[in-house]
């Protein structure tokens, strides 16, 4: 079944009762039993809802992997995911990414003994040379959030399994998609559905989706034991958004692709980052493990101060200023202030996210549409 088929069909079929071709929200907090323990797989909504096992067994088709699982949103899903380690244990994660992982890492699971190091992740030697005999979980983002670094992770897999060590990809900024993880080795792949994957800015979601039994089995304990559970609602939207996955994000591709060109030679601009450009490092990279670059741009100006950005910020129309991506509204955003605001401002510099770096998550819209309003907004 090709990728587009299984939008639409895997794991979904009419429901049995009437024939709705659209799964039923299933608005029920439990269910009843015939006799003690006699039912019909069903026993208690945390536990489970079948609105939530279709969209389960949907998510793992889009990633080629067996087993999936869902959350109430990306960094419950990710939380899950560190609560299978335990003191002493380490993770290992690129130095560029989004601040709610990195806030979740160091204001949240250091205080129970597991640490958390940040390293560039650009050669798969760079960052074998960092891993220790503690290291248990290799955290990657590709590309990275916001500045777009690409990450080898057949690579990077390769490294961390003759290490015994776990590999997850957040995949959230490519979208099954343009990129499945699972395809070069990796154990987990994570989603804020939230963004792409749902697609209409209406819904928090998360999901792990995984091809090992054993992970599947602690990651669904600890779902159904801690409880942060989507709703059937929630998992409704989120099929909904699933059957034009395909259609959307290749419109936000060719759509950024042009507005990337066009950023690439404004005067106010000093630098693009656009994994689709041939001098980005690691392009070729990008080439190999992606369909296409994805909808994601972002740019530094050449006044390099916050003031210049909160003008462009301001004066955009067809750009809303907000968080979150993946829409089928176009976004911009100032990460320094937004959605990295919990990293230090001297971690951000590092990697080069500075005070006048914007963020573009490129929507369905007319691309020309786009590009007269970041132009409007660039010649204020």
């Amino acid at each position: 079944m090709q990728f587009e088929t299984k939008t639409i069909h895997a794991g979904i079929e009419p429901d049995p009762s009437t024939g709705a071709i659209m799964t039923p929200i299933y608005q029920t907090s439990t269910y009843v039993q015939e006799s003690p323990g006699k039912h019909k797989g069903y026993e208690y909504a945390r536990t489970q809802n079948p609105t939530r096992t279709v969209l389960e067994a949907n998510l793992a088709a889009l990633e080629n992997a067996e087993y999936g699982i869902s959350f109430s949103s990306g960094l419950a899903a990710m939380d899950a995911i560190i609560k299978m380690f335990g003191p002493g244990d380490e993770i290992v994660s690129t130095n560029d990414l989004y601040g709610g992982s990195y806030r979740l890492m160091t204001k949240i699971f250091s205080k129970f003994g597991i640490k958390s190091r940040f390293i560039d992740m650009s050669t798969a030697d760079e960052v074998g040379a960092q891993l220790t005999s503690g290291t248990k979980l290799l955290w990657i983002e590709t590309p990275t959030n916001p500045m777009l670094n690409v990450v080898d992770i057949e690579a990077l897999v390769k490294v961390a399994h003759e290490r015994d060590i776990l590999v997850c990809v957040d995949n959230t900024f490519s979208s099954p998609y343009l990129q499945n993880p699972i395809d070069y080795g990796a154990d987990m792949v994570l989603h804020s559905a939230t963004k792409y994957i749902g697609g209409h800015s209406d819904v928090i979601h998360g999901c792990v989706l995984t091809n090992h039994k054993a992970i599947s089995d602690e990651l669904r304990f600890i779902q159904n034991a801690a409880g942060a559970v989507p709703g059937p609602m929630d998992c409704f939207l989120i099929l909904r958004g699933i059957k034009t996955l395909h259609l959307r994000v290749q419109r936000s591709c060719e759509n950024a692709e042009h507005i990337a060109h066009f950023l690439r030679y404004h005067d106010a601009v000093s630098k693009v980052y656009y994994p689709g450009f041939k001098y980005h490092p690691n392009h070729e990279i990008a080439a190999k493990q992606m369909r296409l670059f994805g909808g994601m741009v972002s740019f530094d100006l050449v006044n390099n101060n916050y003031a210049a950005a909160e003008k462009i910020l301001s004066n955009t129309h067809y750009f809303s200023l907000a968080e979150s991506l993946g829409g089928v509204e176009s976004l911009i955003g100032h990460p320094a202030s937004m959605t990295h605001a919990s990293i230090p401002n001297e971690e951000r510099l590092k990697v080069g996210l500075t005070d006048s770096l914007i963020r573009l998550s490129i929507g369905v819209e007319n691309v020309e549409d786009l590009i007269q309003d970041l132009d409007k907004a660039l010649k204020l």
